[in-house]
């Protein structure tokens, strides 16, 4: 009798603003982060934009939480889990 073993993966869940909704069914979402440069210790803001995957209605500037999932596009590869 062999066991069966699942294999469980973590995936990324992140916060950001929604920038733009003109595609059919994707939103860009922009995250920002800050830290502190190496060097001189000043806090550096950074910003990332991602594409995601959602069926709901978003307007520009709603705050949801994106997650990790399989590629659904060339550049798809978060989906929106929930608006805040």
């Amino acid at each position: 009798m062999e066991k069966e073993t699942k294999k469980v993966t973590k995936k990324r869940e992140i916060q950001g603003v929604v920038t733009s909704n003109k595609m059919e069914k994707t939103v860009k979402v922009e995250v920002g982060t800050s830290e502190r440069h190496p060097q001189y210790q000043k806090i550096v803001k950074r910003k990332k934009v991602f594409l995601a995957h959602t069926n709901e209605v978003l307007e520009i500037g709603d705050v949801v939480t994106i997650r990790e999932s399989r590629p659904l596009s060339k550049k798809v590869k978060w989906i929106v889990v929930n608006k805040k």
